[in-house]
């Protein structure tokens, strides 16, 4: 068997094996792709990567055979749309103009089915590595404000919270240095008193 994503025909079987006998367990296949991972010192992605891709190559004899009997193949995966991608791409941009991570926006827009997560996170992140000005078109036309008009806003709410504190503060330590002067001319004058009386 030619090698996929660096395994040999042995690792296939081996990983076959390993997914079988986890399915027979009732083990999730995140789970087991994260087991075998760590097994075999391999990434989880890697492991995922390479299983959905001896899946698809049920062109070859060897993949075939090796495959006959399990029950494994992979779930015919629909494309986004242009149209579905921008608006789930608008829907995260928005969500995260809010202040809310594309983690959890991804969680809130999958209704929690972990695969649409999953798939809406990937999309997201492959977009922002090769179509940036992509996200920026959709911001726009979201009427986001680009990062660095975020970032300086920010930067300019947190310089004016420290100036209402710092202010707050002289106000604050005023306020006792006048309490603490009260106090001792009070105390002075107890003494004398006292002093007086004796």
């Amino acid at each position: 068997m030619n090698k996929i994503n660096g395994y040999t025909e042995e690792e296939a079987k081996s990983l076959v094996h390993f997914i079988c006998t986890g399915r027979k367990s009732g083990k999730t296949l995140s789970g087991m792709f994260e087991d075998y991972a760590n097994k075999t010192g391999r990434a989880k992605g890697s492991v995922r990567n390479y299983y959905y891709a001896l899946l698809r190559s049920c062109g070859d004899e060897r993949v075939k055979k090796l495959l006959r009997g399990t029950g494994l193949k992979a779930e015919k995966i629909a494309a986004f749309s242009e149209e579905e991608t921008d608006a789930m791409l608008k829907a995260i941009l928005t969500q995260k103009s809010r202040g809310i991570s594309v983690r959890r926006a991804v969680l809130n827009l999958s209704g929690g089915d972990d695969k649409l997560m999953l798939r809406y996170q990937n999309k997201y992140r492959n977009v922002l590595a090769k179509q940036p000005e992509r996200l920026k078109k959709l911001m726009r036309e979201c009427g986001i404000n680009d990062t660095d008009d975020v970032r300086k806003k920010l930067e300019d709410e947190i310089n004016g919270l420290y100036d209402r504190i710092a202010s707050s503060l002289k106000d604050e330590n005023k306020r006792l240095t006048t309490t603490i002067k009260k106090l001792m001319d009070e105390n002075a004058l107890l003494r004398l008193q006292i002093k007086n009386m004796t």
